[in-house]
Order: structure tokens, then C-alpha cells, then sequence
């Protein structure tokens, strides 16, 4: 079980000392898509939803949910987060939606970018889900990971 990080030598789930590492510069990216009806998004183009400006909301909701990565994630730390950024491409048959996330500490924001993007795609489906009965919420991957020991680039 020494393996996982996360889990002491008991066996038991641990949250990862890092006090010792050092500070550094980090920065993760996450992706995802939600595939929709081309009427759905035309109508979140338009911003014709009763419920509002649907990529506005998504974009706040994608905001605070990497800033509440650790109260959702038993084990993640709490991240004081100097910069998140949520993107969205409208496609044909779609949404991509990017989380970017950045700090300057001991420990990684992946988590915080996942988290992010998940929450922004699940405030879509939340938002449209009135008129489109068959969205699917899918490939969602971290993208990039920069700092700490190594760096990640899925591209």
C-alpha cells in the first residue's frame, strides 16, 4: 500500500504531508465536452433560456467549484488559487469547456481543474436540462500540468 500517497502505513487515508516541499509555481488545465441537441445551442447562443445567460452561470459555477475543490475531495488541500479561468467553445453538436488553474505552492491544482470544469459542465446540463432531455456529459481529462516534480502534457 506504500504506493498510494494517500494512504498511511496502517492502511489507512492520509492526507499527504507537504510542508516540506518547496514553493513553486503550478498550473493545471482540465477538459471537458456536453453534448447537446445543435437547438440547444443555438438557444444558449441566443440567450434565449428561461433560466438566464446559461455560459455566464456555468463560468461562476466553474469558478467556485475549483475553489471548493477540498470541500468536496476528502483529501485534497485547501489551495488558495491566484487564478481561474474557465473557457467555453460552442460546437455544432456541443460545449468544450476548459478549467485553467494556477498558484504559487507546495502541491498540484489538477483537482482544482477537474473539479472546476466538472462543476461548469453539470451547471450546463442543469441550465439546459429542460429542453433537451439526451445531453451526455463526457471526455473530461486533464489536459496539462505544470510544477512540482514533473509536468504533464496529454497534447
Amino acid at each position: 500500500m506504500s504506493d498510494f500517497t494517500h494512504i498511511d502505513a496502517q492502511g489507512n487515508a492520509s492526507m499527504v504531508d507537504v510542508s516540506d516541499k518547496p514553493v513553486s509555481h503550478r498550473e493545471a488545465i482540465a477538459s471537458g465536452f456536453i453534448s447537446m441537441a445543435p437547438e440547444t445551442v443555438m438557444a444558449i447562443k441566443q440567450q434565449s433560456l428561461k433560466k438566464g445567460d446559461v455560459l455566464a452561470v456555468a463560468r461562476i459555477a466553474g469558478i467556485q467549484g475549483a475553489k471548493r475543490c477540498a470541500d468536496l475531495i476528502p483529501l485534497c488541500h485547501p489551495l488558495a488559487l491566484s487564478k481561474v479561468d474557465i473557457q467555453f467553445s460552442l460546437e455544432t453538436n456541443g460545449i468544450s469547456v476548459s478549467c485553467l488553474c494556477k498558484l504559487s505552492g507546495q502541491t498540484g491544482v489538477e483537482m482544482e481543474a477537474l473539479t472546476g470544469v466538472n462543476v461548469a459542465l453539470l451547471t450546463l446540463y442543469d441550465m439546459c436540462k429542460a429542453i433537451d432531455k439526451k445531453m451526455v456529459i463526457e471526455k473530461v481529462t486533464l489536459v496539462k500540468k505544470r510544477g512540482g516534480k514533473s509536468d504533464y502534457d496529454r497534447k
